[in-house]
């Protein structure tokens, strides 16, 4: 017998120990005896009560053979035991099992690489095993400890090193799957496993990859490729993990990611960091996907005073997850995601100025460097805020359209929580342009199915502000989100570039029968937007792009929202932007005042075009033509590609290039449209904003009529058109009316509606009374903008009797 006991002792010994002593061969080399093994186990079968003290025997043999490298028996050992493992499934195998981890513990203790792998093989194939009953009293931490540790191997030797790192990888797979199996899975998902399990994984997901530098998702790797391949082993396992996670323990898988990409630094560049990302958010499940975000939210939080770049890569990777989950459910964390990328650019926005303040004694390439540092952090900020956005249902689109909105620094509002008070103009602009940056790529592809839903009062009201006039590129963004807004049938394409539109129906305009809802609309909101139009073309920095916006937001108007009075308030509008350019009350220079004769040469073409009133088109054609002959500098296709070819001054008497109202006025009237408002000259609305903006009040602007208490003369006219500004007498008078207007209560209102008609009908009585003749000499009529003859002429009798004239 084995170990030179004798014939007479080994008949007194217990049957199992004879039994599994019978095993093992007297040369190791040998294996084990199969007839022998094949009795053990059918004993350990009829006698499960026994199964432990077998398990306790073939334990002590193996540490023995272990501690004297007897390794032919140590493998024959752990041969057996799992032969008995995979044939005993009865309530008794519990201490046998403890026996069997026993045994692996020792194995995965030795420093032999062999027994390392000998030991996690047995572990894996009991993993794989169903018990019947639940172990109450059994855990693995040990095994977490030693598989991880095995995941870290930095053996000499490649091949040992690659064989360990697999081996711990295996083990860890095997824990997790009998752990989760286990009712007491719980105490797997504590943080003290987490911290090892998932700092393992990447680790041998991190080294493959900067071995193999791939870019793009690796193709399907062979089963053999597999095993031999511990990144793609550590990647599988890691998703098993993440799928295998629950609702209570979701979060305990995922910060350990976050330390471990600290730890190495993998932030910046971040490549790998989106990639385990991506691997998450795949692998989780899907109601699951806004703890991840959460997670990414609280800990771009916590590295919110590091590097640039480093938050930059945090935020890139917010962004891959939000592009995963956004299309599934993201639940609670719309506004918070929102909310925290906000703060976060105010925080960018304070870290650029304040590092060009303490740079500014350093060389120009420092100071450059460390802002387009915090322009990268911006950046991915903004294109996060746009793609979640542009990917979230309608109906919550609208709500962060309006959460956006309100964050906004605006003129006269209080209610900011992103409060530039401390930034300077500068930075209020930053967040300004940076705000309407990302609302831009939140409103693309918005499609409303009325025009109230897509800009209501308390969204519009502060996008129109002329707080967000103060700058070229600030109006460009605010007409562009006007166009994403607008434009329901995807026109705007069509209409790109500012350009006499020969022929408009080869655009192949689409639209639809303007809604009650959207003529609702345009009552009510109708001057605001023209209010817009008017004063961005009057701002002095105006280039090239802002005049094509204007002409593009003019022709969205009149293809989404224009009935038959919406085009003459346009044509209104058009006229007075004709006259900016021709009075130049504001000293615009040369080409913004060419510019915008232009731009209403454009608009009106293409609305004649639209409405297609033969008459109306045969003027505005003419007029075109005349330019093209005579000022070509009025045309948008000369006038934004030379420059250098402008007029000295602009002669107001040269009517043949002007669109005159008169003209335009009978066209339309043999057509059907009620013209009478067109001889009212367009004044853009005044809000309380206009008094409160640094900005040139528009109250200095409005016409003359608002005051009919005094006489009106050619010479008062001359000298309100010709001098800049009135006495502060007169500029608080007409303050009041306007505020009177717009607060008085509507009784007393119409109270003093009823004086004024009597004294109208008095003097109304009057002029019946005298003879009516024509003026006796062109200076007998008088225009109400003095001195442009594309207005109608006003009788002398209507100087005297001011109250008649249109008020």
């Amino acid at each position: 017998l084995s170990a030179g006991v004798c014939c007479c002792c080994a008949a007194l010994r217990p049957r199992y120990k004879r039994l599994v002593d019978n095993i093992f061969p007297e040369d190791p080399k040998d294996g084990l005896v199969k007839a022998d093994m094949e009795k053990l186990t059918f004993y350990a079968v009829s006698a499960p009560e026994k199964l432990d003290r077998i398990g306790a025997y073939l334990a002590e043999r193996l540490t023995r053979d272990v501690a004297r490298h007897r390794y032919g028996y140590v493998l024959i050992a752990m041969e057996a035991l799992d032969q008995l493992l995979m044939a005993c499934h009865s309530q008794s195998i519990k201490p046998f099992v403890e026996s069997f981890l026993h045994m692996v513990a020792k194995l995965l203790e030795s420093g032999e690489p062999k027994l390392q792998v000998l030991g996690t093989n047995s572990f894996v194939k009991f993993a794989n095993i169903e018990e019947d009953t639940p172990s109450y009293h059994r855990r693995y931490d040990f095994f977490v400890s030693r598989f991880s540790a095995m995941c870290h191997s930095r053996d000499p030797d490649p091949e040992i090193q690659n064989e360990i790192r697999i081996a711990g990888i295996r083990g860890i797979q095997g824990v997790v799957r009998k752990a989760v199996n286990d009712e007491l899975r719980a105490t797997i998902w504590e943080p003290q496993h987490m911290d090892k399990i998932v700092p393992s994984l990447l680790f041998n997901m991190q080294k493959i990859e900067d071995i193999d530098s791939r870019v793009g998702p690796p193709s399907s790797p062979t089963v053999g490729v597999k095993e031999e391949n511990p990144s793609v082993l550590a990647e599988n396992c890691f998703r098993e993990l993440l799928g295998r996670a629950t609702y209570g323990n979701m979060n305990n898988a995922v910060r350990p990611v976050f330390a471990h990409l600290d730890h190495h630094k993998l932030w910046d560049p971040n490549e790998f960091a989106v990639s385990c990302f991506k691997i998450i958010m795949y692998s989780i499940q899907a109601q699951y996907s806004h703890h991840v975000i959460q997670e990414i939210l609280g800990h771009l939080d916590v590295r919110k005073r590091d590097s640039p770049r480093v938050r930059a890569g945090i935020i890139q990777v917010l962004l891959e997850a939000v592009a995963i989950a956004a299309k599934g459910s993201i639940g609670p964390t719309v506004l918070e995601v929102f909310n925290t990328l906000l703060k976060h650019l105010r925080i960018s926005v304070d870290f650029e100025l304040s590092d060009r303040r303490s740079s500014c004694e350093s060389t120009t390439l420092s100071i450059s460097s460390k802002e387009s540092d915090e322009r990268i952090v911006q950046n991915a900020i903004i294109q996060t805020i746009g793609f979640f956005g542009s990917n979230l249902p309608d109906y919550q689109r609208s709500e962060i359209m309006m959460f956006i909105m309100s964050k906004v620094p605006v003129l006269g509002t209080t209610s900011q929580s992103l409060d530039p008070s401390n930034l300077g103009d500068l930075g209020t602009r930053r967040i300004q342009i940076m705000l309407l940056r990302s609302l831009l790529m939140v409103t693309s592809g918005y499609k409303a199915t009325t025009i109230s839903n897509a800009l209501p009062a308390p969204f519009l009201d502060p996008l129109l502000s002329p707080s967000l006039m103060e700058d070229s590129e600030l109006r460009q963004l605010v007409l562009e989100i006007l166009h994403n807004l607008i434009d329901r049938h995807d026109n705007r394409a069509k209409l790109r570039g500012i350009r006499i539109i020969p022929d408009v129906s080869d655009l192949k305009i689409k639209r639809d029968k303007i809604s009650r809802q959207d003529v609702s609309f345009m009552k009510k909101h109708g001057q605001q937007l023209y209010r817009h139009i008017y004063l961005g073309c009057k701002e002095e920095d105006n280039v090239q792009k802002n005049f094509e916006l204007l002409f593009t937001s003019l022709a969205l108007t009149t293809i989404e929202l224009a009935n038959e009075e919406v085009v003459i308030d346009l044509i209104r509008l058009a006229i007075a932007l004709q006259d900016i350019a021709i009075i130049n009350e504001d000293n615009l220079p040369m080409f913004n005042r060419c510019g915008v004769m232009a731009l209403v040469a454009a608009y009106l073409n293409f609305l004649s075009q639209m409405i297609a009133v033969p008459a109306f088109c045969q003027h505005v054609s003419k007029v075109i033509e005349t330019r093209s002959v005579e000022a070509a500098y009025f045309l948008p296709e000369t006038i934004f590609k030379d420059k250098s070819n402008l007029p000295k001054s602009l002669e107001k008497d040269e009517t043949d290039l002007f669109f005159l109202t008169n003209k335009i006025a009978e066209s339309l009237g043999g057509s059907g449209y009620n013209v009478e408002r067109l001889s009212v000259p367009y004044v853009p609305q005044v809000t309380d904003e206009d008094r409160l903006s640094r900005r040139k009040s528009i109250v200095d602007t409005v016409s003359l009529q608002v005051d009919n208490t005094e006489e009106i003369t050619f010479e008062a006219l001359k000298k309100a058109i010709d001098n800049n500004g009135l006495e502060e007498q007169e500029k608080e008078k007409r303050r009041l009316v306007i505020e009177k207007f717009q607060k008085a209560p509507f009784e007393e209102i119409a109270a003093q509606c009823e004086t004024k008609a009597n004294l109208l009908h008095d003097r109304l009585a009057q002029i019946l009374e005298l003879t009516i003749r024509p003026p006796p000499s062109p200076s007998g009529t008088m225009t109400m903008t003095a001195g442009h003859p594309h207005y109608h002429s006003v009788p002398v009798y209507e100087m005297k009797f001011p109250d008649l004239c249109v008020y």
